[in-house]
């Protein structure tokens, strides 16, 4: 472990990161806009988070030494994602160092326990169970989740990974006498409409800002693309954000978080919260006042955060993901999308492209004051898009 040469030791970095892919790399250049120092803890300064970062430290994100390492050159520190040892970081001895704080994340780190703070709150999402209660459950009770189902990991999941779809029975007795950990739950089917997300933050006063909800669009469980604002009812609207409310102040929560939904029949579902920055709210570099990276650096470091306000009447963002092969090397298809006009790359500087990784994402403002007439735009942009970089899902 090591710290880049350029550094200088003896001056404490304003902002420090655990976790160095491509949210880092978008927080590190938040924080260069606001004259911020930062140091990341990750793999290698190659890493997404690292290329910019004025310090790297060469630690796996989940070594304990790596965060003490951290903790002893940076003000404040925040994470790029909520795969944390709660516990492992709590023997530093510095709770007051970590935004958001460590009490206020840990009934968010994993899937089960989200689920028991939702339900503690009376929160609207899927009905579930967990892999070891169904277990236990009588032949007769067993029969009343009937497949289709969900199966989920307790951690790590993302982009699709760690969930199983069960269609029918056999599916369902297969997968329990496959599974040798009891770290997953099961998930009623939810048949829904549309899939919505909300990103906001929570400063120290309480005063909680929130951008837009926007509306997601899923390509083999990955997001494909996000349109801002989504096109619903107030009431919806505000229920939202009501939902939002309700979970940051509980948690007397602090920084940027952002929540998933599904939307259909059974009304408004919360399906999973990300205690951090998020894929869907990228737009808001180019679309808002202050992005949601922005958002999450002045709350760290002691700036108020500036109001939300969009900078145009909606936003497009397209996710870049990994594809097998190409005609087009990688440069060529940047350079490309760069000629499409109004297009704003985010290129994440990572080195290997494997199917389905998220290589970077372009936005695009839209000017249109009806959503029918930006959801038109979004779709003829898309295509611009694909002929240069294609879904590796098509």
């Amino acid at each position: 472990m090591e710290l880049k040469s350029n550094i200088n030791e003896k001056k404490p970095f304003s902002i420090g990161i655990i976790g160095g892919g491509q949210l880092a790399l978008m927080l590190v250049e938040a924080a260069n806009e606001r004259g911020k120092r930062v140091c990341v803890q990750t793999y290698s300064e190659k890493d997404p988070g690292g290329i910019k970062a004025d310090s790297v430290i060469n630690a796996d994100p989940l070594q304990l030494k790596g965060n003490k390492a951290l903790i002893d050159v940076s003000e404040k520190i925040i994470f790029e994602n909520e795969w944390v040892h709660i516990d492992s970081l709590k023997l530093t001895g510095f709770d007051e160092s970590f935004i958001p704080a460590l009490l206020s994340i840990e009934p968010l780190v994993d899937r089960i326990s989200q689920k028991r703070f939702l339900h503690k709150l009376n929160l609207p999402s899927p009905k579930w169970i967990s892999l070891k209660d169904f277990k236990e459950l009588s032949p007769e009770a067993q029969l009343d989740w009937k497949p289709p189902l969900m199966a989920k990991t307790f951690k790590g999941g993302y982009d699709g990974k760690g969930n199983q779809k069960i269609m029918n029975t056999e599916e369902l007795v297969s997968f329990i006498s496959s599974i040798d950990s009891d770290e997953w739950l099961i998930e009623e089917w939810v048949e829904y409409d549309n899939e919505f997300a909300l990103v906001g933050s929570r400063d120290f006063d309480g005063k909680i800002r929130l951008f837009p909800l926007v509306e997601t669009f899923q390509s083999n469980n990955i997001c494909d693309w996000v349109i801002s604002p989504a096109n619903i009812n107030y009431e919806i609207n505000q229920f939202a954000f009501n939902i939002f409310s309700s979970i940051v102040n509980e948690l007397s929560y602090v920084g940027v978080l952002g929540i998933e939904f599904f939307y259909g029949k059974g009304g408004l579902q919360i399906n999973e919260i990300a205690p951090r920055t998020h894929n869907s709210g990228h737009f808001s570099i180019e679309a808002c006042t202050s992005s949601q990276f922005d958002q999450q650096i002045c709350i760290s470091s002691g700036i108020q955060a500036p109001e939300i306000k969009m900078k145009s009447p909606g936003a497009l963002m397209v996710n870049l993901l990994g594809l097998n092969k190409n005609k087009l090397s990688v440069d060529e298809r940047i350079k490309k999308l760069t000629a499409i006009k109004g297009a704003h790359v985010h290129w994440y500087g990572k080195s290997e492209e494997t199917k389905g990784r998220k290589m970077g994402h372009i936005t695009f403002l839209l000017n249109d004051k009806n959503h029918q007439d930006r959801l038109a735009k979004c779709k003829k942009i898309i295509n611009k898009i694909r002929k240069v970089w294609p879904s590796p899902h098509d």
